[in-house]
């Protein structure tokens, strides 16, 4: 059976608003994301580090443990409260907890340094939302905005960091390859200058 090509139309590109390009495109406003970085990943690297430290977290899990005990009561939602009795009952805490201690420690490293702020940004912000699905409110809601809003700028939130040096190793953001469409539809790429 041969293979045909099959050529489709590109979609729209809807421009976004010059204030929502300001503060997530431009590395003018890249300040104000390294002050909202640094603030986020030191709320992650402290107390994962000092989890890193407790063996109730490292070496059993009990803590674990006892957190998700005491949240299968108390969240809102009956699926979640679901979710963490199958953890609790598959003793998944002895595993799980060393996930969470890495997981902690490996987003505020990165936010730190900026190193991938858009990856680290969007596993912070759903670490705090399972927190917060705990029952666990204290500074979750605002952590988890702040790495929302890390998300969005992901372009500009690590210029002052290692990606700034990172991304444009991998072709993206801040320097485009260019193609051009073959007359058959397929695109060749074009050396960029510099290449």
């Amino acid at each position: 059976m041969a293979l045909q090509r099959v050529r489709t139309e590109g979609g729209k590109v809807i421009q976004d608003p010059p204030v929502a390009q300001f503060i997530f495109n431009d590395t003018r406003f890249a300040p104000v994301w390294l002050i909202l970085r640094l603030y986020v990943g030191w709320k992650w690297l402290e107390p994962g580090w000092g989890k890193l430290q407790n063996p109730a977290w490292m070496d059993t899990g009990e803590a674990l443990q006892g957190y998700w005990t005491r949240a299968v009561d108390n969240t809102a939602f009956d699926w979640y409260s679901g979710f963490l009795q199958s953890m609790l009952d598959a003793n998944a805490h002895t595993w799980f907890a060393k996930l969470i201690v890495i997981g902690e420690v490996a987003v505020g490293i990165a936010l730190i340094l900026g190193a991938f702020v858009g990856v680290a940004a969007f596993f912070g912000a759903f670490m705090n939302w399972n927190f917060i699905m705990a029952g666990s409110a204290s500074s979750n809601a605002l952590l988890g905005l702040g790495g929302v809003l890390l998300l969005l700028a992901w372009k500009t939130a690590g210029w002052y960091g290692l990606d700034r040096y990172l991304l444009p190793k991998l072709g993206t953001p801040w320097r485009p390859r260019e193609s051009t469409r073959n007359p058959d539809g397929t695109l060749t790429p074009v050396s960029n200058a510099g290449d």
